[in-house]
């Protein structure tokens, strides 16, 4: 590729993230409003069901590693929420391929009932809205990973994080939670070098035909 393609290609990127940007904006707007009467059953819902705060927040790492707080409903009980049951990693060479978080997490049966159904149908992942309309995340990209995990990442890992974050990604659209480390990055780093839009339009309706079905649900 010469240099006048190379300015070319550059241009187009440039011209398909503004398009990225500007429909992450309309669309979290739109997110936000069409979901309110499901945000005030799922408000009313926890509060009822147990004491704490409706919405859990957590420090991720977002593009370039720089960190930022995810929000989402709180769909454990207060005391037993994500944030407490993480650990402590030392993994010099980067995380293992066949690390799963998810393993680890749900050992510590803290999820209430309303959590496990908004988590079921991914409906603790709605005020991550605001993520998006902060630009703070997209909607299609790597899922923002824990601090405690992302600071082991090796220099070929570390590729996943060259983009916002999503709602959701590749990597979910093949296997979401069900799938170990090794694998998510390889999908990711995919995703990384292989982006456009089109991608994240595919990636959006298989995330929608998943949903409708609860597949592979966290």
């Amino acid at each position: 590729m010469d240099s006048s393609e190379k300015t070319v290609d550059y241009h187009r990127k440039l011209i398909q993230k503004g398009i990225k940007r500007f429909f992450d904006i309309i669309a979290s707007l739109l997110g936000l409003l069409i979901t309110s009467p499901i945000t005030l059953v799922v408000v009313v819902a926890i509060k009822f069901e147990s004491s704490g705060p409706v919405l859990f927040k957590q420090w991720r790492s977002g593009k370039n590693n720089v960190p930022f707080q995810i929000y989402k409903f709180r769909s454990m009980h207060e005391g037993r929420n994500e944030s407490k049951v993480v650990g402590t990693y030392n993994w010099p060479q980067g995380v293992p391929d066949d690390f799963v978080f998810k393993s680890t997490a749900c050992k510590q049966n803290g999820v209430t009932k309303v959590g496990a159904f908004i988590r079921k149908y991914s409906l603790d992942e709605i005020p991550q809205f605001l993520n998006i309309l902060k630009g703070e995340m997209s909607f299609v990209g790597p899922r923002p990973e824990i601090i405690e995990i992302s600071q082991n990442y090796n220099l070929t890992q570390k590729i996943r994080l060259q983009v916002k974050p999503g709602l959701t990604g590749w990597a979910q659209v093949n296997g979401r939670s069900n799938i170990n480390h090794g694998k998510k990055i390889d999908l990711d780093i995919y995703y990384v070098e292989h982006w456009s839009i089109n991608l994240d339009l595919k990636i959006l309706m298989l995330t929608f035909f998943k949903v409708i079905r609860s597949a592979d649900a966290i």
